[in-house]
């Protein structure tokens, strides 16, 4: 007699992966070495992504040249047409750039990628803004979006490489809202080589975004492009 197979009760107890390939993915600054290079991996997975700067024009010569089907707009526009927004703009404007588009971005899922960090001659250091973080600053200006913190340890050389199929590292996502982290954490694993990982609440951002000092610090001794893995998850 034919025995049946064994099951795992803990494969058996795994959820479906969460569907996110319908989503609309914007980028706020696009056109920047990480923004550009994210549009493009979630591009090529097959994502339906916007790029916003603050002029549509620039938006658009970017766009054109990642080409996958990626559109450019200016801030407000991709904002508004998009179902979960990125924010890679640079630190110094973060503040700024989000408040002016509180209006557009209400209800939306928001990932902060912002990492506040100075440079000296001794290379980089982080920097603690007065709300505790880049995404906790954001959560204070954008207190009708759903703000999330992820893909701060990402090379952007490595995601703007075309030779490179895979990029092998995790990451770690942080917020209050567990559909929306979830949202996230499923985006990420779009990319091949990428895992999204459950880090905590916004209050531990600080942290998370002052790693990529140590990272760049890492990458110069080495000559390499670091990502991080989380071990036994």
């Amino acid at each position: 007699m034919t025995q049946p197979e064994s099951v795992n009760p803990a494969a058996a107890a795994a959820p479906a992966p969460l569907d996110v390939s319908s989503l609309v993915v914007g980028v706020l600054g696009g056109t920047g070495d990480q923004g550009r290079g994210l549009a493009y991996r979630l591009a090529k997975a097959g994502q339906q992504v916007v790029i916003g700067s603050r002029t549509a024009e620039r938006a658009a010569a970017a766009a054109e040249e990642i080409g996958l089907g990626v559109r450019g707009a200016d801030n407000a526009t991709c904002a508004r047409e998009s179902d979960i927004v990125i924010v890679a703009v640079p630190w110094d404007g973060h503040a700024a750039t989000l408040a002016a588009l509180r209006e557009e971005l209400a209800g939306k899922i928001v990932v902060d990628c912002v990492n506040p960090l100075g440079f000296d001659k001794q290379g980089a250091y982080a920097l603690k803004p007065e709300e505790g973080s880049a995404a906790q600053q954001a959560a204070a200006l954008l207190p009708d979006s759903r703000v999330t913190a992820a893909f701060h340890h990402l090379s952007a050389v490595l995601l703007q490489d075309a030779s490179i199929e895979e990029i092998d590292t995790d990451v770690m996502v942080l917020g209050e809202d567990r559909a929306a982290t979830e949202t996230v954490q499923a985006l990420a694993g779009r990319i091949p080589g990428m895992r999204g990982i459950f880090a905590g609440r916004l209050r531990n951002a600080h942290q998370v975004e002052s790693l990529v000092a140590n990272l760049i610090s890492v990458n110069r001794r080495y000559k390499a492009h670091a990502g991080l893995r989380i071990t036994d998850v």
